[in-house]
């Protein structure tokens, strides 16, 4: 019987697919490190409070990069290059979600717009990696050589959630309620197609390297699809609603440091 965690289970028993699990994971965390730590060095004057808290989001990020390389390290495992359709990040900057990384490249200051723009954007998108680190703490939390990870990373990402939510509430009471509206719904919509195509990539390519049978992998792409189904109806509107975080303040601090993998 498929499960999420029988399918992981598989992935992280075989050194190759292992490898082009964490080697994605990898290079989608060190991309928002950098895209966070510019956008805490563009920020406009009147956010200047902002930038501390955009830089720790990115320091998380990056600390997660490091996380999956040393576990790739730990098993004595090189990175791999990242094909192009798995790449959710630059897939999402491609079909405009987010800050383009023109902008992001410059010196020019960004404006309170871009600003909302990147909080919607992390709010939709930190929905998606929180969920997905959850999922992976109920089965992996207590494994011997994932469960720190798995436990710092969803830590982080429940407070990055909570960090969108209040500095979110916080333009709409400025009076940006309906661009952030509009802007969420753009986002969510437009990521739930990718989060689509990008899972059916990765499976693609994890049943090439651990040669799934047809069956079990058209079983997995109907999975997929069923999912994104769900989300078109519907779904997609968990990833816009917005409440006060019972975390508040969540990235008021600075970062924690990567655990060491011996």
């Amino acid at each position: 019987m498929l499960s999420a965690k029988s399918l992981f289970q598989e992935i992280l028993d075989d050194d190759e697919s292992f490898r082009l699990f964490c080697s994605i994971a990898a290079s989608g965390e060190s991309q928002g490190g950098w895209e966070n730590g510019r956008i805490a060095a563009l920020v406009p004057a009147t956010e200047r409070d902002l930038a501390p808290k955009i830089g720790r989001h990115g320091a998380d990020e990056d600390k997660h990069g490091r996380i999956f390389n040393a576990l790739m390290k730990k098993r004595g495992l090189e990175p791999v290059p990242v094909p192009d359709d798995t790449d959710y990040t630059m897939l999402l900057e491609r079909h405009g979600i987010g800050l383009a990384h023109e902008k992001l490249k410059g010196e020019t200051p960004l404006t309170v717009q871009d600003i909302v723009t990147y909080l919607a954007h992390s709010r939709v998108t930190e929905q998606r990696a929180s969920e997905q680190m959850d999922l992976l703490r109920r089965h992996f939390a207590d494994h011997p050589d994932l469960g720190r990870a798995v436990r710092m990373i969803s830590n982080d990402e429940d407070n990055h959630l909570a960090y969108c939510h209040e500095e979110l509430l916080r333009f709409a009471r400025a009076g940006h309620g309906r661009v952030i509206q509009r802007t969420l719904r753009a986002c969510a919509l437009a990521e739930i197609r990718i989060y689509r195509d990008v899972s059916l990539a990765v499976m693609a390519h994890m049943g090439r390297v651990l040669g799934w049978p047809r069956a079990k992998s058209a079983a997995l792409a109907a999975g997929i699809h069923a999912v994104y189904a769900y989300e078109r109806f519907g779904g997609w509107r968990r990833m816009v609603s917005l409440r006060m975080p019972e975390r508040r303040d969540a990235l008021g601090g600075p970062a924690t440091a990567a655990p060491e993998f011996a």
